[in-house]
């Protein structure tokens, strides 16, 4: 997103903008284009997760119980998995004694697998790297902290031989590969699936509608600083003169979703005019007291549900329950990679790759806090001030400062995942 000081004109530009995306037959390209990809990859991973004789599949293992909280230990388990996908393995995920569901993964998800979930084999080890490890036919890997040495399968590279289809269809690549995986992962037993239903009709969830996700607690002055609402709902009245221009806009709903019990009512008052949708029993639940139990795990699913499924998310991106939400939204549309607002962060996976930029336009420093630039220039990105201006280092001079954010753009890093030509095969079949 950029900084808008002419409101009414930007509003128009982004109206045309979206406008012209769906001209000439584009969207529906991008829609079919978006289906196409994500079932390649899907039927990929059920294949992988899925080998006839579990007794002979090399396989990964990966314990769930990181010490952290839900977003961050589904990150720790995506991270496993796309090290799995690289190496070709099948993911064990243990999770007995899941500090959230002490009956595992597989009382709330469907198993990662139908039919290998044993990690007994041959011959079994501790990672230590994929060269090394190519006779060993189970390997249990670390968290991402400790993983050495660290192989190229992290975000936020993408596979190389679906990098042209990705960056033609979506405008963060990286993004949409973690998303896959997320996919994956959270699908949910029928019980969770009817509890959604529930809440989705209690709460009369319904659309237009934006998500408005508040950490505080523990966040606030460690991770993250104190945001009051003001600042999230000057970005939400913004979206919503947007979606005025393209939609019936008959309320401006609002999907809350915060640990802070208190915020619901205080939202409420100063903003009369907006229906705001929230289950503060939920906030309840989030609380530092109450957070690793099984009625905070339903709390935390619910809220990363709806805001995934609201027109547009405003958020501090400190936080992973934010991220994961933004995840989830790529599966949802062709195209999510600019639904959102965040207060804080750029979008960063955590444990990740460096992230990098590229200069496309020179940039001459205007004070002594700048950096020049020079087409090409590899820029480590240390964060967007949301001003217009970004901060990182220009790895080619070593200098540290900020630059205008447009005159850079994302450096996608590419890698070399197995093809899987098998099961592309039988999807192929099943298509015709």
């Amino acid at each position: 997103m950029f900084p808008c000081r002419q409101l009414a004109l930007c509003l128009s530009i982004m109206t045309d903008l979206y406008y012209l995306s769906q001209a000439d037959g584009v969207g529906e390209w991008r829609i079919k284009e978006a289906k196409d990809l994500s079932d390649l990859v899907q039927n990929r991973i059920t294949y992988l997760q899925n080998p006839p004789d579990c007794s002979k599949a090399r396989k990964l293992v990966c314990n769930i119980n990181k010490g952290c909280g839900y977003g961050c230990q589904l990150h720790h388990v995506v991270y496993c998995f796309m090290i799995a996908y690289g190496t070709q393995r099948t993911l064990i995920l243990e999770s007995h004694n899941w500090r959230y569901a002490p009956g595992g993964w597989e009382t709330v998800f469907l198993p990662v697998s139908n039919t290998c979930t044993d990690r007994s084999g041959a011959s079994t080890g501790h990672w230590s790297g994929e060269a090394h490890d190519k006779d060993v036919q189970v390997v249990e890997l670390p968290i991402v902290d400790s993983l050495h040495p660290r192989p190229p399968y992290l975000p936020l590279a993408i596979p190389e031989d679906l990098a042209p289809r990705l960056q033609r269809l979506h405008g963060d690549p990286s993004v949409w590969w973690v998303s896959q995986f997320v996919k994956y992962l959270v699908r949910p037993q029928a019980w969770l699936e009817k509890e959604i239903q529930q809440t989705t009709a209690k709460l009369g969830f319904k659309h237009p509608i934006i998500g408005v996700h508040v950490r505080r607690t523990d966040k606030v002055g460690t991770e993250a600083a104190f945001h009051p609402i003001e600042e999230y709902m000057k970005h939400v009245e913004e979206q919503f003169q947007l979606l005025a221009r393209r939609v019936n806009l008959d309320k401006k709903r609002v999907y809350l979703a915060t640990d802070d019990p208190s915020l619901l009512q205080e939202a409420k008052t100063k903003y009369p005019d907006y229906e705001f949708i929230s289950d503060n029993s939920i906030s309840w639940s989030a609380g530092l007291h109450n957070r690793y139990t099984e009625n905070s795990l339903r709390g935390v699913i619910l809220d990363i549900h709806f805001l995934s499924q609201t027109d547009f998310l405003v958020c501090t991106f400190s936080s992973q329950v934010c991220r994961v939400a933004y995840e989830i939204m790529q599966t949802l549309h062709p195209d999510a990679s600019s639904y959102f607002y965040s207060l804080d962060d750029i979008y960063y996976f955590g444990g990740q790759n460096a992230h990098n930029q590229i200069a496309i336009y020179p940039h001459q420093p205007r004070n002594s806090e700048d950096i020049p630039l020079e087409p090409g220039d590899v820029i480590g990105v240390a964060g967007n001030h949301w001003d217009g201006y970004s901060k990182g280092i220009n790895r080619k001079l070593g200098r540290t400062g900020l630059y205008p954010s447009y005159k850079v753009k994302e450096k996608i890093e590419t890698v070399k995942y197995p093809l899987y030509p098998e099961a592309d095969k039988l999807l192929n079949s099943q298509n015709k």
